[in-house]
């Protein structure tokens, strides 16, 4: 999905539909993470409980990455065509 970031005030925000809030599973509290290109959105551990914590260490145990071909597929039936 393409976005706009728009101005908040003081900072820069982007509006996220319904329906991809309710495929995460994301709750009100949340962790973000930055590096260079890129911004991931993951469950604050200490006060959401929505992804045990085997779950994400099997992921990194396999080597997966969040970026993954079959997952882009999977999203892009979800969202509306333009």
């Amino acid at each position: 999905m393409k976005t706009t970031i728009v101005k908040i005030g003081n900072s820069r925000g982007i509006r996220i539909p319904k329906l991809i809030l309710e495929e995460s599973g994301l709750g009100d509290n949340i962790e973000l993470l930055a590096k260079r290109g890129e911004i991931r959105i993951i469950p604050d551990k200490l006060k959401t409980k929505s992804i045990p914590d085997t779950a994400l260490a099997s992921e990194k145990s396999l080597g997966r990455d969040w970026n993954r071909p079959e997952e882009d597929k999977a999203w892009a039936n979800l969202l509306p065509v333009r």
